[in-house]
């Protein structure tokens, strides 16, 4: 908890809401603990609080924005890969209770078990009655990852922008294949080919699927001349 609490700058009170949150379902089952003892409970406040603090974070920071924008700005900075980046560069990952299957494949270091964990951590500081001190270190910890967001829109919603140009010239859309995958198995980096009209347009690499395709797209955007490069 002392870690915890070094982390967030957050004094917790109540250890059993945070030893869940830091419980991967897998060590529940392997020692037959009762599956609401593990972080997907509160994972699942926990997106809900996030969610709040970044959409209050917004509200208040754009004031001229459409509900819209905002919205598509939320889904950008609240994503796993956002997640994931916190937690490595936090350490929260270290605290993660797993299995011991999972712990020799790596899984402390997925993006996924990262991400719950992340928001399961914040579902227990919100039943721990610290609302106020976390929409501080939200605000804190989010702003950069937002402004970025923000600065960078077209780059992260390069799919639907490709997607959208393509169908005004015809029916055809965009088709992305997964040729590379490299990396230890829990810390894989994804090579995605996107092809249009049948001919190769760009690739690019990720964490994730995902991310390995938002990359492809931006790159074939910017080769068809439907965004400028902001690298």
């Amino acid at each position: 908890m002392r870690e915890l609490e070094e982390i967030f700058g957050i004094k917790t009170d109540n250890f059993e809401y945070f030893e869940n949150a830091l419980t991967h379902p897998s060590y529940t089952k392997l020692n037959n603990i009762d599956y609401t003892r593990n972080y997907e409970r509160l994972e699942f406040l926990g997106d809900a609080v996030l969610k709040l603090c970044v959409s209050d974070i917004l509200y208040k920071k754009y004031p001229e924005y459409h509900e819209g924008d905002l919205s598509k700005i939320r889904s950008i900075t609240v994503a796993d890969s956002t997640l994931m980046d916190i937690v490595q560069k936090n350490g929260l990952y270290n605290l993660i209770k797993l299995g011991k299957h999972e712990e020799k494949q790596g899984c402390r270091n997925l993006e996924s078990v990262c991400a719950c964990a992340f928001e399961a951590v914040l579902g227990a500081y919100y039943l721990d009655g610290k609302f106020n001190e976390l929409l501080k270190y939200i605000k804190t910890v989010f702003t950069p990852y937002i402004e970025d967001a923000d600065k960078n829109f077209a780059k992260f919603n390069a799919k639907a922008i490709l997607q959208e140009y393509t169908q005004s010239l015809n029916k055809d859309l965009p088709q992305y294949v997964v040729v590379n995958k490299f990396g230890p198995a829990h810390n894989l980096t994804f090579e995605v080919e996107v092809s249009y009209n049948g001919k190769v347009m760009a690739s690019g690499e990720g964490k994730s699927k995902k991310e390995a395709e938002q990359n492809a797209a931006y790159k074939a955007c910017v080769k068809m001349g439907v965004l400028q490069c902001q690298e």
